[in-house]
């Protein structure tokens, strides 16, 4: 199998495995919203081992993301478009820094903490009635204020970003390169 087809069926497999975990882990109440604990962010430890990962990542979020069309209605092309843009360029970054994991995965962290609360309130509030920004047992009330929600949503989300991708990501990194996964995904020729 030449260089290119390998990448690309090693594309295709990152990209199923990182939708079909989003589309079990958004059937749970820590799937979605300003907080969230999404288990198939570990999967973005993959683009530390090879370059198929950054448009395989990329593909699988957007293919789990347009599934919120069937939730959200057009609202959810926000999603589809900005979050699948979070995940293209967490993955770029996890890619070219590779070579220093702690750095590296700080890529979908950041991406994702900075970019998603920015039209998470938007599809939020006009599909679901709850106020995902009003937490009073904590005494915490960011509703009603763009920035308050933002910023919220910037702590929460890029909070359960790290908890995952470092969490559970990083011992699976260091795992699958000792089993020398690393060196199986590289592309010859």
């Amino acid at each position: 199998m030449s260089g290119r087809a390998r990448r690309v069926a090693h594309g295709g497999v990152i990209a199923a495995a990182y939708a079909a975990l989003t589309l079990l882990m958004i059937q749970s109440p820590l799937g979605y919203g300003p907080v969230q604990l999404r288990l198939s962010e570990v999967v973005t430890v993959v683009a530390c081992l090879t370059p198929a990962a950054v448009p395989g990542l990329w593909t699988g979020a957007v293919v789990a993301n347009a599934y919120m069309l069937t939730q959200y209605g057009v609202l959810a092309l926000f999603d589809v478009v900005l979050g699948g843009g979070a995940t293209l360029l967490g993955a770029w970054w996890t890619w070219r820094h590779r070579g220093r994991p702690a750095v590296a995965l700080a890529g979908p962290v950041v991406a994702n903490a900075l970019i998603i609360p920015a039209y998470l309130p938007l599809m939020l509030a006009s599909a679901t009635g709850v106020d995902f920004y009003r937490l009073s047992a904590l005494g915490i009330d960011a509703s009603g204020s763009w920035l308050a929600m933002y910023l919220f949503g910037v702590v929460a989300v890029g909070l359960g970003e790290a908890i995952v991708v470092y969490g559970l990501g990083l011992p699976l990194l260091l795992a699958l390169k000792r089993l020398g996964v690393d060196r199986m995904l590289s592309v010859q020729g």
